[in-house]
């Protein structure tokens, strides 16, 4: 069966750099309504980064040595992290880095992604650089005040000086180390450092996301109308629509953290059938706090893995201990400085 070369619609304002070989009509599943059949489990790990890095430029595709290159970077970087530790070590100094889990636990893959055949420097492809615009001014004001994934050591009680408050409670801590929500993955989806697993359950008025990072079930209903922006969530109002064989999703009224609206931000998917299995992923992001749009595509693989269950850290021990040696350090922290404050 012949296959049909299709260019992928432009990413507005924007025309990504290379074809996709699309399957001729009978070479991938359909739903018993004849629209692509894209239910099942994909594996997006890859080598690919979602950033180019700077020495590329412009330059969209990598050479053969410099896949070579890629690959024994990473056969190298698994095999020294991988060296067991020595049990005669020493504790690490109080207040350093203590590191994080294993190499076991990390799935980056094995190998970037191939489009016809060619290996991308980046997943993004707009700007043409490969690489993300740089924030307005509002945009950087809202970086900076943005609720912290993690707070520099120093030593003491500090935020009892400062009038911080990083762990008053567990509200006080960002939902991804809640185990809650990681919008890295979920909106636009990317490749990350592990969890790459996602599930997508299809009807022909629903297409539901799975995303393995935080158990997040993204829904997007099928020629279907938004909700109002009073209804705005964290990965926003997603519908959908077909076009040929790709469905277009179209997702607005986002909440930024702490729980404001962020109005403007936009996001276009698209997902495409292709003829090496899986489906191709595109997306393009109008973002009011850039300065630009930007945008991308990479292959999602059908995999015959399963999705564990995202316990994420089971009773949330780390949690309890956080807390409780913040009590600790205030407690010494007052008797140090002959307060009584119940900050």
């Amino acid at each position: 069966m012949k296959t049909t070369i299709l260019s992928i619609i432009a990413l507005v304002p924007f025309a990504l750099a290379t074809p996709i070989l699309v399957s001729a009509q009978d070479d991938f599943p359909r739903t018993a309504s004849g629209k692509p059949d894209f239910n099942g489990n994909y594996d997006i790990s890859s080598l690919t980064p979602f950033q180019r890095p700077s020495q590329y430029g412009d330059r969209l595709l990598l050479t053969p040595e410099e896949v070579e290159a890629m690959r024994a970077r990473e056969t190298s970087t698994r095999a020294a992290d991988s060296v067991p530790s020595d049990p005669a070590r020493n504790a690490p100094e109080a207040g350093g880095n203590i590191g994080s889990y294993n190499d076991f636990w990390f799935d980056r893959g094995n190998d970037g992604f191939t489009i016809d055949g060619e290996y991308r420097t980046s997943i993004l492809t707009y700007p043409e650089d490969g690489r993300m615009p740089e924030r307005t001014a509002v945009g950087r004001e809202k970086a900076a005040n943005a609720p912290r994934f993690a707070w520099p050591e120093r030593d003491g009680a500090w935020w009892l000086e400062t009038g911080e408050q990083p762990y008053d409670g567990p509200e006080n801590s960002v939902l991804g180390v809640r185990c809650i929500y990681q919008p890295t993955a979920s909106i636009p989806i990317r490749p990350l450092v592990y969890n790459n697993l996602k599930t997508i359950v299809q009807t022909d008025d629903y297409m539901m996301v799975y995303v393995e990072w935080m158990h997040w079930a993204r829904i997007i209903r099928i020629d279907a109308e938004h909700n109002g922006a009073e209804l705005s969530t964290l990965d926003g109002d997603s519908i959908g629509w077909w076009e040929e064989d790709t469905l277009v999703v179209e997702t607005v009224n986002f909440l930024d953290l702490p729980y404001q609206p962020n109005e403007g931000r936009r996001v276009i998917e698209r997902f495409s059938p292709i003829n090496e299995g899986g489906l191709m992923y595109s997306f393009t992001v109008d973002d009011p706090d850039y300065v630009d749009s930007y945008g991308g595509e990479f292959v999602w693989p059908k995999s015959d893995q399963v999705p564990y269950e995202y316990a994420c850290h089971e009773g949330n021990y780390a949690m309890t201990a956080m807390l409780m040696g913040a009590r600790v350090r205030e407690k010494e922290w007052r008797e140090q400085n002959g307060s009584s404050n119940e900050q």
